[in-house]
This record gives structure tokens, sequence and C-alpha cells, in this order.
């Protein structure tokens, strides 16, 4: 089983949760449900899961990948800026790993095209696990509990970094949310949904933000300038495309966030300076659409996008594998 590719796990989901029955004609809406998982290599995820939670991937032995993207937390932090090695204040907010993989890219800036790149990113970054990929392989191959699982998932003994990275995204791959109310009422449960968030999802289209809150993950699929009708002030030095493209034309475009379980992954915004969802959409209103909105309508999109919040991961935590005596101390904190 430990190569086993499951086509089936995505039907037994359905039926779990109740949408087997409607999933083939969903509401004509410019977002789409959730589907669940339908084909993952079990094994490979497993692994993936071990090296999520494993702070032995960076320097100090205390930061895993789960430190910023907290499984417990909507896949977040819940600060504005994540803190890295050695107490650095990361320059950026952390996005959710949850339905990442419906994303066009990964980080803010889209420096990562897929999940498997991303995975890479944080382990050789020094303001985050600040190790190098060299000697986080180093540890993993002095771990014979690793080594084992590896040879089982890949055929080979010999750790790699592009293995390593492949079943950290393997297991993001399964951190989908289906099932939230807005999805039950997308297949036809016409009672999911309250009168004042029917309501908001209204404002929400009328509004425009369906132009770039679209698709299944309602975000992830476009970049989009922050401060379309008027500037956005914000101390943060974040440029956004500008970082990877060099084109002027990128300054300040970000990849716009998915808002599936927005109300677990406060604070807002790429700098984290919207601590509420009701300052969220009334920064959003004013400049990216050039709308204010009243307190009511503000109230009733915010209900609407609580609706958003779908069934979270749930799996037991990983038991690691011990390190052997030849494992060197984790380097502490300078």
């Amino acid at each position: 089983m430990k190569h086993r590719r499951l086509t089936a796990i995505g039907c037994a989901l359905a039926v779990a949760t109740g949408m087997s029955a409607a999933w083939a004609a969903p509401k004509n809406e410019p977002i789409q449900p959730i589907a669940p998982v339908k084909e993952i290599n079990l094994a490979m995820a497993e692994l993936g899961k071990k090296l999520f939670f494993d702070p032995r991937l960076s320097k100090s032995g205390f930061i895993s990948c789960n430190s910023c993207h907290n499984l417990s937390m909507g896949g977040t932090d819940n600060i504005k800026t994540s803190i890295g090695h050695n107490w650095n204040q990361g320059p950026i907010n952390s996005p959710t790993v949850l339905n990442s993989s419906l994303s066009l890219a990964q980080f803010w800036d889209g420096r990562a095209k897929d999940l498997h790149e991303q995975a890479g990113g944080p382990i050789a970054n020094p303001g985050e696990m600040a190790f190098t990929h060299e000697l986080a392989v180093d540890v993993l191959q002095s771990i014979p509990g690793y080594v084992v699982e590896y040879q089982q998932v890949f055929g080979t003994d010999k750790i790699d970094i592009d293995g390593v990275t492949k079943a950290i995204a393997t297991f993001e791959e399964t951190l989908v949310t289906p099932n939230s109310r807005f999805d039950q009422w997308l297949l036809g449960d016409d009672n999911a949904l309250s009168s004042v968030e029917l309501e908001g999802y209204q404002l929400f289209k009328q509004s425009g933000c369906v132009a770039c809150h679209n698709g299944p993950a309602v975000g992830g699929t476009s970049y989009q300038k922050m401060g379309v009708v008027a500037p956005y002030k914000t101390a943060n030095k974040a440029e956004g495309r500008f970082a990877v493209t060099g084109k002027d034309a990128d300054r300040f475009k970000f990849k716009v966030p998915t808002l599936r379980n927005i109300e677990l992954t406060y604070p807002y915004f790429h700098d984290g300076e919207a601590a509420t969802l009701t300052e969220a959409v009334d920064v959003m209103g004013r400049l990216q659409l050039g709308k204010t909105f009243t307190d009511g309508e503000n109230a009733k999109i915010v209900a609407f996008l609580k609706s958003l919040t779908g069934e979270q991961p749930s799996f037991m935590l990983p038991i690691l594998p011990p390190s052997s005596d030849a494992t060197p101390p984790p380097v502490p904190f300078k």
C-alpha cells in the first residue's frame, strides 16, 4: 500500500460530507465548490507530513513548516509578519497553506511556480528556518527512520532535497477544506446560508469583488495591484511582483489571496495591517473598488465571508523518527 494512489478517496470523502449526490451540478456562480482530495500518494503524503512538522529542518531545531503555517490556526500564524530564526521579524504576512494547491503560484509575489518549489524556500531562507538544503539533508540522512521511509517512498536510501520538498508538497496538496456552508449552498442546500449571508454574497458580486476573488479558492488565480483607486499606505517595504519581474508595472502587485477560511487567517493583507474582516472589507472597498460600504453592508459581506470556512484537515500528529546518536545537536539561537 505504500505506493498506492487512491482515486476512491475523493468519493469516500464526498459521501462522508454529504456532497456526492449534488456534486455533479453546482449552482452557476463565479465561485465553485472545493472538491475533496481524489488522488494522492498516501505514503509520500505521510512522509511529507512528518517533514512538515519536523523542526530539525531548521538551523535552530525549533522551527518547522507548521510554525508559520499552523494547521490548528487556519494554516497561518495569526501575527502580522512571521517570526523566524533568531526571533527575526519577517517582512511579510504568512499566507495560509490551506487550499494553497489551488493557487497559480506560491508566495505573495508568486516567485515559486508550485508547492514543490515553494517547500525549499523557507528551509534555506536566513530569516526563516536559516538552514541550508545540504545540511538539512545531512540531518535527515542521519536519522534511520527517515532513511527507511524514504527508501519505501522513493526506492532509494539516499535522501535528497528534491524528494524532501516533493513529499512536503504532496502532504500540502491534501490540505483542502471542502464542505463549507457556502459549498453546501452551491451544491443545492438552499438552507445552508442565512438571508444575511446570501445578501452579503449578492453585495460581494454586485460590488465587483468576484472579478478577483473567484473560482474554487475564491482567489489565488491572479495578481492585482494593492491600491487601484487610491494608494495603499503602509510602512511595509514589500513590492510584490516587481521583486520577481523587475517590471515597474508589477510594483505593488500581489497574488490575490484565497478567501477560503478567511475568518481564521487574520490579520489580513500582505503586511497584516487589517486586524479584522470588517476593516479588511472597508479597505478593499475604498481602495480597490472606489466604494464605501455602510456598516450594514460591511456586516453582510463579513457574514458571507465566514460561510467560506470549510472542514479543517483532520489527522493524528505524526510521531517523528528519533535522532540517532550520530545526529549532531541542533544549532542554538545566537
